[in-house]
């Protein structure tokens, strides 16, 4: 799912402390806010945006594109429910620490219905100049700006320090896509790269991915498909054998999910795999050449 400025996005927990602060920097954006949710305070405003007791009696009134969750892991899954039950086609899920089993609940429950779920534990979407949905600093010029590259990230700090070092290397990007950090989310590494191989705004490819798991064994496999180059960073290869990495994902099953297995396999895949971030200036114009923006200094 690429954010674009026609979406229509409704903020489900709008009132909180939080979600209040991120609504006012999401709408410095560009993000077409429509509305919020908390069934509590049905029937009032909001930061000038009416609020409504569930994504059901929104869509009742007007169409939803896109819905973000300020919700608390325990009130996730009835949040989720209530979006795609209420015909929403995009579920952008902030909140960590969601029981496993309410996660696989929802997920089921969006294939079903053709929903598209972003996360759980995912900072975001970002397209500079258009919208940006979640928690990530789209309103930031130094980290954010238009352009022709699409991030990848499970990590919102890290897909952050990426897109920053992508402008400081005088190029900017397409969309951001931060898949999550959970060990079961809704979109996948290939997922996101295959959205961003469609789009004809996007010249390459930027995947961030950390130890653990094997989304970014399977997306390796399919990079040739793509049809665009790609540079990867794996994030805590030099951490000790056996540390616990701060994501749930980040889980070693023998080479499995190892970030020398991850990098071996990127490599495999034709991607230009960096060791440090500060790298990826080098590694985009070695792919795509001279930028046609001007370097800027944060």
């Amino acid at each position: 799912m690429i954010a674009r400025a026609t979406d229509r996005v409704l903020v489900a927990g709008i009132t909180g402390k939080q979600a209040s602060f991120w609504t006012e920097r999401m709408m410095a954006c560009g993000t077409r806010i429509v509305g919020g949710s908390n069934p509590a305070k049905a029937g009032t405003q909001h930061l000038g945006l009416p609020v409504y007791a569930s994504a059901r009696a929104a869509t009742a009134e007007q169409s939803i594109d896109i819905a973000v969750l300020f919700t608390p892991p325990g009130a996730t899954r009835d949040a989720v429910l209530d979006a795609v039950g209420a015909g929403i086609k995009t579920i952008v899920v902030l909140a960590e620490h969601v029981p496993v089993q309410d996660v696989m609940w929802f997920l089921a429950e969006a294939r079903e219905r053709g929903a598209c779920v972003i996360g759980p534990n995912t900072a975001g979407l970002v397209t500079p100049g258009e919208a940006s949905i979640g928690i990530m600093p789209g309103f930031a010029q130094n980290i954010f700006r238009p352009g022709r590259i699409g991030v990848v990230s499970r990590s919102g700090s890290l897909g952050t320090l990426m897109s920053l070092n992508i402008v400081r290397a005088g190029f900017g990007q397409s969309a951001f896509i931060g898949i999550g950090g959970d060990p079961i989310i809704g979109t996948t590494t290939l997922d996101a790269a295959r959205m961003l191989a469609r789009d004809p705004g996007t010249d390459a490819i930027v995947l961030v991915g950390e130890l653990g798991g094997g989304m970014e064994e399977a997306a390796a496999a399919e990079l040739p498909a793509l049809g665009k180059p790609v540079v990867a960073f794996i994030a805590g290869r030099t951490a000790p054998p056996g540390r616990r990495m701060g994501h749930a994902g980040a889980i070693v099953d023998g080479s499995r999910g190892s970030g020398d297995g991850k990098v071996r396999a990127l490599r495999e895949g034709g991607a230009i795999v960096i060791d440090t971030p500060s790298e990826l200036g080098t590694a985009l114009r070695s792919v795509l050449g001279a930028p046609a923006l001007s370097a800027s200094t944060p």
